[in-house]
Parts: structure tokens; sequence; C-alpha cells
């Protein structure tokens, strides 16, 4: 074991956003102090955090600013420049590294890397630009959807491929970055679990979970998943553990997987918190924001357990209005706004999460949802 990193030492964040507003959160409790690098004038992270410094992720000076005054580095996102985060290890730790984002901020090689390590995942293609789109096709056939090798989440970056009435637009978007044509899988259902390996090099894999989508962009989390299996729960555990170790994991990682007729396919992988991991909070005997500083700090982590069922259900724009208006007639409610200063449809603003109940979907129902 490494030797661990112990409070009041500095972790040092790229992003300020939700995710890393509750790491901070989570590193706090334990005595930590936080760092925050973010453009945005108090971001989430930087409202809770020691000190954020307001400049953007490009800025380099910034980054080793950041580093110098920090112990060890983490991020909250997949987009961070790569050559700056290997600049900034000869100032701080970087315990995830950066071969972990090498490999899952590029969908096709996320995908290879699955593919080698023997891990069920969509068939797929590359296409570089518009005039491969007919290749990819007849490799991949019908039903396809067409996504940006880098960027896109929420259903940004993408278009459904149906039928050759669809070339047009997949011609469209593969004109203006490289894609993946990606098989569609038919599923009964979207699930995910986190993963993470701790300072002895124990895999910890939190409770599988199903998600359900409003609008490409994740509604509700259902932990645990209902009536999932013990075959596929054995599998997911597998392959966790696959992953894992393969990437010699630290910090968290969300896998966002299918299940079919044919098993468990894994369809993306997130290197850091994911959404659907958040109810984990209050349901779980360590957070997944918990798992992911003790891991980058080389302490030991429990096995996870499930301490009680949870429904998470995201505030996505004038959600939150609604919500707040309704929160003193719900005292089941775990209730978080991620304090961001402007509410725009479809943004992220903050997630109710209900332990308590007879109906735990029904309760974080609000006003006009269908």
């Amino acid at each position: 074991m490494t030797k661990p990193l112990l409070p009041p030492a500095t972790i040092g964040i790229v992003g300020g956003g939700q995710l890393g507003r509750m790491l901070a959160q989570s590193a706090k409790q334990m005595g930590y102090t936080v760092g925050v690098l973010d453009p945005t004038p108090q971001a989430p992270a930087g409202q809770v955090a020691d000190f954020q410094i307001q400049a953007e992720y490009e800025d380099v000076d910034a980054l080793m600013q950041l580093a110098k005054r920090s112990d060890v580095l983490t991020y909250e996102f997949e987009n961070v420049d790569l050559e700056a985060l290997t600049q900034a290890k000869q100032y701080a730790a970087l315990p995830q590294g950066t071969e972990l984002l090498r490999i899952t901020r590029q969908r096709i090689t996320e995908k290879t890397f699955l593919r080698d390590h023997g891990i069920p995942t969509a068939n797929f293609a590359a296409v570089p630009d518009a005039q491969s789109l007919n290749q990819a096709i007849a490799k991949v056939g019908y039903p396809a959807i067409l996504k940006t090798t880098t960027g896109g989440y929420d259903g940004h970056g993408q278009q459904d491929l149906n039928s050759p009435a669809d070339l047009p637009a997949g011609e469209a978007l593969a004109s203006k970055a490289p894609c993946i044509l990606e098989q569609r899988k038919t599923f009964s259902r979207e699930l995910s679990v986190m993963v993470t390996q701790d300072g002895n090099d124990q895999v910890r894999i939190f409770p599988v979970v199903e998600n359900r989508h409003a609008n490409h962009i994740l509604h509700t989390t259902i932990a645990p998943a209902p009536n999932l299996s013990a075959e596929l729960q054995t599998q997911i555990d597998q392959l966790a553990t696959t992953i894992a170790k393969a990437l010699n994991l630290r910090g968290v990682l969300g896998i966002e997987l299918f299940e079919t007729a044919e098993g468990i396919v894994v369809n993306e992988l997130a290197p850091r918190p994911h959404n659907s991991g958040h109810y984990s909070i209050e349901a779980c005997n360590f957070s997944q924001f918990d798992a992911h500083i003790l891991s980058i700090c080389n302490l030991p982590i429990a096995p996870i357990k499930l301490q009680t069922p949870a429904v998470m259900r995201n505030l996505l724009g004038d959600d939150l209005t609604k919500a707040r208006a309704a929160w003193s007639k719900h005292p089941e409610w775990h209730f978080h706004d991620y304090g961001k200063a402007e509410i725009r449809p479809a943004r992220k603003m903050g997630h109710i999460t209900v332990c308590e109940g007879s109906d735990l979907l029904k309760a974080v129902q609000l006003e006009g949802d269908k």
C-alpha cells in the first residue's frame, strides 16, 4: 500500500460543477483542504471549497498554480488537457493518472479497450469523416447510433440512423467531427454500477442500479435495480472487477450498462463520479464521493453496502423551482441544490433522494410529471 495522504492535505479538483461540489463536501467532512479550478465565479464547488482559482480549463498556468497548492489532483470531467495534467504531476500526485482519461475520453479507444478485455459491447466502426459513413453502415448495419468520438453527453453529438433516409443527417454530423457508429442494441432497461479500487488494491463495487431517462437525460435512478437475477449480478461484478484491474483504477468509475436478452452489454465508462451514483450519499455506508476521495488518498474502503433502498430524481431546469415550492410538504426528501446561478432548460440544478416510504418513485414526482 502506498503511504496514505491524510488530512489536512490539499485536494485540487479540476472542475467546479456539481460533481466537484459533492467531492469537495465529502473531502471537507474528512478534514481535507480543497481547492478548485473553474472559470465560473462562485462555481458550485467553489462555494464549498477552501479556495477557487477562477480561470479557463485551457489555462495551463492556472492548472500549475492549482497543482502547486495541492498535494493531490483529481477531476470531475473527462476533457482535461492530458499534456497539462502530465506537467502538473511534477507538483502534485495524480493517482488516476492520464491513461484512464486517454481511454475513456475517446469512444473508439474506449470500445476497443472493452473489446480487448473480453467485455461485451455493441458492434462499432470508426467514421473519421462523412465519406466513411456508408462503409461503417455496411459493417454495423441498421439500426445504429452515430456519435462524435469525443465530447457529447445527454443526447448531444448523436444521431439515430434507422434507415438510408437518415444518411443526410448522419453525414452532416460526421462532416463536423470524427465519429463512431455503434450498433443500437435492443435492451430491456438501462443499468449502471460504480466501482473503485482502494489503497490496498481491493476492488469495491457499488450496488447495481436501474436508470430511467427522459429526452436522453437521466431522470430517475432506482437502487437496487429491481429483480436483477443472480446470474446478471455475477456478470456485472466480474466485468466491473476486470475493468478496474485493467485500468489499475484509482477514484471511482461509472459503468453504463444495457440489460439485453443475451446478457449485460457495456455502453460507456465515466472516469469520475456519475449522476446515477448520487443515491449513495444517503443509501450506502460510503457514498461514491467518499469512495473517490478515499481511493485517491490511498486509504482503505470497507465493502460497499446498500443500507436502504432509494430512488434519486434529477432536478432539471425549472424542476428546481417546483421542488423548492413543494419541499415543505415532503419531509422524506433529501434535497440537494447545486448552487448554480442560472436556471436553464434541461440543466442539472439539483436532485432529490428518497429512502423511506412504500412508493419511492411516487415520492419523487413533481407537479406536472407524466
